[in-house]
């Protein structure tokens, strides 16, 4: 009997082997944890990176009086800061694909380039911006334009070119454009 109950006994020693091992185990994790760095949280797929930037192109919605410049965001991810800007004026330049928004940019209008300095936006486009429409269809393709090129800056200055040359008159209805154009100016002085 007295060997049955030996067997089943866990010597101190072991028992002290066993407890410091677990010690020299716990205290070798907290000194690893306490002496990483920790790893950065990786951002979820809904957050804009900080090389991405969230242009809006600027669509016409008739309203009960008139029109409105209502805006479409577009997300793309831009390196340098013309990239978004051309993006969206691509985007604007192909007119509008959904819902009852429209456009009274003329059908094969080229955007020949965007530059941006300090506050100021230089948007050069061809000659087919200059055809076609009346007073309101003039101011409403102005507008777009000037919203658009304002969507990263909403106080920037916006100078419209056609063929490389500043637009100082629009069409046939000679629709006299007051440059540099901001949201501000266009509101005051073409209301749609």
């Amino acid at each position: 009997m007295n060997n049955q109950q030996g067997s089943k006994r866990i010597s101190s020693g072991v028992i002290a082997v066993i407890s410091a091992a677990v010690v020299a185990v716990g205290g070798g994790v907290a000194w690893l944890a306490s002496n990483q760095t920790p790893t950065p949280i990786q951002p979820s797929h809904n957050v804009t990176q900080p090389n991405q930037q969230t242009p809006s192109v600027y669509w016409l919605k008739p309203s009960a009086t008139s029109f409105d410049l209502v805006p479409q965001p577009i997300q793309l991810a831009a390196i340098q800061p013309n990239q978004a800007l051309e993006q969206a004026f691509r985007t604007l330049l192909e007119g509008p694909t959904e819902g009852t928004d429209s456009t009274t940019i003329p059908q094969g209008t080229q955007l020949l380039g965007v530059k941006t300095e300090n506050d100021e936006v230089h948007v050069n486009l061809s000659n087919d911006f200059t055809v076609g429409g009346g007073s309101a269809s003039m101011i409403g393709r102005v507008g777009q334009v000037v919203y658009t090129a304002t969507t990263l800056n909403p106080n920037a200055k916006v100078y419209i070119e056609v063929d490389g040359k500043q637009l100082d008159v629009l069409g046939g209805e000679g629709l006299e454009l007051q440059q540099p154009l901001t949201r501000e100016s266009f509101q005051q002085n073409y209301p749609l």
